[in-house]
């Protein structure tokens, strides 16, 4: 699977479907969202994904940026000899600087402001009153 290790940037998550476009965006890439079936070709990928009136396959050019749909792999499912085995195992601790990652904040928060505090509404009995509030204060 040479052409997926290098030339695919795959993205999946609760994201909205944002990260994919924005990544396919910054590098100037295709993409293909939500994938169900991703098969290789000549220098492009065959997209099959999951619409509103059924499945929509489409071709997209090597590189390409591709989010998955949930249905592009199988879950593995855990067992539990597993789980007991991986309860035991000991997590290494490692700190940014170890892994050469600079933490140092990029950001510098200016100010903070509460919203402004919202006015309570008015009740009115029925319909013909709230038609006149509303004809009062210019909103019909």
């Amino acid at each position: 699977k040479q052409w997926y290790q290098r030339r695919v940037a795959i993205t999946a998550g609760d994201d909205a479907n944002q990260t994919t476009q924005l990544l396919a965006g910054m590098l100037d890439w295709p993409q293909g969202t939500m994938a169900s079936v991703v098969s290789a070709g000549d220098g492009a990928l065959t997209i099959t994904r999951e619409i509103d009136g059924g499945l929509e396959d489409i071709s997209v050019s090597l590189p390409a940026v591709i989010s998955a749909d949930l249905r592009l792999n199988e879950p593995r499912y855990a067992t539990l000899p597993n789980i007991m085995k991986a309860k035991k195992k000991k997590i290494a601790k490692m700190d940014p600087a170890s892994l050469g990652v600079d933490i140092t904040p990029r950001l510098k928060i200016l100010n903070v402001v509460d919203p402004p505090v919202r006015q309570a509404g008015d009740k009115v009995p029925d319909v013909s009153t709230l038609m006149e509030k509303l004809k009062e204060k210019g909103h019909l």
